[in-house]
């Protein structure tokens, strides 16, 4: 803890969405028999995948780590959060970032935790089987409060969106 960097210290601390202080048991439990930090990580990240069903429309913006354990659905924003809340428990420093992620399908804002490990942060995304690069981070926070691209004060109706991400021509 001590060698850990100030700017990686708030990402040690239980915050709304992700509340690491009572999901220190659970986190224990699927890291058993796994190597500090990284491999914890990669543990936290599989089991995710795992045992918390992807599908559009099972949370909303109210939805804790809590919740996403206990009802094992949710969406990117809730895998994140359940994947941050495990870390900080083991305390591993975890953020939540939102972006795009080329060839997402649908094409959708997408969120991922990244982990400080060995002096640096590491992407992890427990919605993907498979680690997929030329994400663009968009924002960085303790949890989707940070994150939010718009807050809502009053009525909204929100007629189209179209958001495209393609591979840079060489």
């Amino acid at each position: 803890m001590h060698e850990l960097p100030e700017y990686a210290l708030p990402f040690l601390l239980p915050s709304r969405y992700c509340q690491s202080d009572l999901l220190s048991d659970l986190a224990r439990t699927i890291v058993e028999g796994h190597e500090f930090a990284y491999d914890q990580v990669e543990a936290i990240s599989s089991w995710i995948h795992a045992n918390v069903e992807y599908r559009y429309g099972t949370s909303n913006a109210s939805t804790s780590a809590l919740d996403t354990v206990s009802t094992r659905v949710g969406v990117c924003r809730d895998f994140v959060h359940l994947g941050i809340a495990l870390c900080r428990s083991l305390s591993i420093s975890a953020r939540m970032v939102v972006g795009y992620l080329y060839k997402l399908e649908p094409m959708d804002l997408h969120a991922w935790l990244e982990v400080f490990v060995g002096g640096r942060w590491y992407i992890f995304d427990p919605t993907q089987t498979l680690p997929k690069g030329n994400r663009i981070a968009i924002a960085y926070g303790k949890d989707a409060a940070d994150v939010a691209l718009a807050n809502e004060f009053g009525p909204v109706n929100l007629t189209g969106m179209k958001v495209w991400v393609e591979a840079a021509q060489q």
